[in-house]
């Protein structure tokens, strides 16, 4: 059962302990927000909705995200546009000229159909790595983005693909890659085909369309030990993702196309996979740049929650949706070994990973691995950051103040924190340290009896 009161903003706060900085965070209808680190809005970006897509912050304060998403009616989570703004919110780049739409009592429209993520050239990631900063007036942009079509491998429903495509700072589509080309990579068994075919993950949206996959993350390899040592699948070219739906990581061979590297969709086939354990609707896979601590390795956010397709079982009548599990971990393990070498919360005990109600959120979210060692964790659905050390103590935390339409507090999709010279427009923030709070003994101020 949920907790009905609870504080907001900025709940823990150890200055000494912390890669301290501005974040930035997307909050339903509020739009984007930049916070400091006792949790003051500094900055509020309000037609900047960016779901279902990350607002990053640039140097110079430029920030990127989306200014408009299709009808829910004819469209499942298309934004129409993908725009780079200044610090006045001036657009200086802007792109929309993926699909020429036309829904029902609506002019053609052209559209991005962009979703989830994207990257600038100039950093793999998208967000602080010493020295590596994406480019904010030149370069290309990486982006995830929806098709229409059928494949008849896969399903004879209409699918809402994903495709990955990079565009110049011109607007020209320079490289198309569509997901449902490669169903036979990723090797599903012939139950999840069965599942797929009768169910591919078909969402409302336009009469119904199949989110087979769900891409929800993607980003360059950027230079990496692996690839110094000869591993040609870790080329720093090519692409990571993650698939929500299909509890998939894989590795895209841009010269090819190719699915060169994965794991999932099953996790008992090798003891190593048996070691890093089943992963279920996983959000943000990427590999930690060079520069940051862990650098090469895979840092994901793996939700819990429900996702894969196979046989039926008691939670999964149908088979969809098959792998279930009431807890979240954020990961980082060894890409070739697959050997964990870091994970929120750590496993309670020797018997297995029970983890409690830590950290739990089944949809969005994210994990960033900062600069001091510490990871900034985005636990999406109950709108709470927290930054954790290398030993797991919550050295900030902060929960989302804003609220939806419906009064209730915003879900948070995915935060990044940035060094505060990205930002040249605001002084640096006093940084006060917050005492810690005994819950045994916190109360609710008692009213006086008159």
């Amino acid at each position: 059962m949920a907790v009905s009161v609870f504080p907001t903003g900025t709940t823990i706060y150890n200055p000494e302990k912390c890669w301290n900085g501005f974040t930035v965070l997307q909050c339903m209808q509020f739009g984007a927000a930049l916070v400091d680190m006792n949790g003051n809005l500094v900055k509020r970006w309000k037609n900047l909705q960016g779901l279902p897509s990350a607002n990053k912050i640039f140097p110079g304060g430029y920030i990127m995200g989306t200014t408009g998403q299709r009808n829910p009616k004819f469209g499942f989570q298309d934004n129409v546009n993908l725009v780079q703004l200044d610090w006045d919110g001036n657009i200086v780049w802007s792109f929309d000229n993926y699909d020429l739409v036309r829904d029902p009592h609506r002019k053609k429209t052209w559209m991005a159909r962009q979703h989830h993520d994207y990257q600038r050239d100039g950093n793999p990631v998208g967000y602080y790595v010493p020295g590596v900063e994406p480019k904010v007036d030149s370069g290309n942009t990486i982006m995830v983005c929806h098709k229409n079509l059928v494949n008849k491998e896969i399903s004879e429903k209409l699918l809402v693909d994903d495709t990955v495509i990079e565009v110049t700072w011109d607007g020209e589509i320079v490289w198309e890659w569509i997901c449902s080309e490669h169903f036979h990579e990723f090797g599903f068994s012939e139950e999840a085909r069965n599942t797929m075919a009768r169910n591919p993950g078909i969402v409302p949206a336009g009469g119904g369309v199949g989110d087979w996959m769900h891409m929800n993350s993607i980003s360059k390899l950027g230079p990496n030990r692996l690839y110094e040592s000869g591993d040609e699948r870790f080329n720093p070219e090519n692409l990571i993702f993650s698939g929500r739906e299909t509890n998939i990581l894989a590795i895209i061979e841009k010269k090819t196309g190719k699915i060169i590297w994965k794991v999932g969709p099953y996790y008992t086939e090798t003891e190593a996979l048996r070691n890093l354990r089943q992963i279920v609707g996983p959000h943000h896979v990427h590999m930690i740049p060079e520069g940051l601590p862990g650098a090469g390795n895979i840092l994901v956010y793996d939700n819990g929650g429900m996702a894969g397709y196979g046989a039926p079982n008691p939670g999964s009548p149908d088979g969809r949706r098959n792998a279930l599990r009431d807890f979240s971990r954020v990961i980082e393990f060894d890409p070739v070994t697959l050997e964990i070498k870091w994970q929120y919360p750590a496993p309670s005990g020797p018997g297995g990973p029970m983890m409690g109600g830590r950290l739990y959120s089944s949809f969005m979210s994210s994990a960033q691995r900062l600069l001091n060692g510490n990871t900034l964790i985005t636990e999406g659905g109950t709108g709470r950051l927290i930054e954790v050390n290398i030993e797991g103590e919550i050295v900030w935390e902060f929960v989302s103040p804003w609220k939806d339409k419906r009064g209730n507090l915003s879900v948070v999709y995915r935060a990044y924190r940035l060094p505060y010279e990205w930002v040249p427009q605001l002084e640096k923030p006093f940084e006060e340290a917050l005492p810690s709070v005994d819950n045994s003994r916190f109360r609710v101020p008692k009213r006086k009896i008159r």
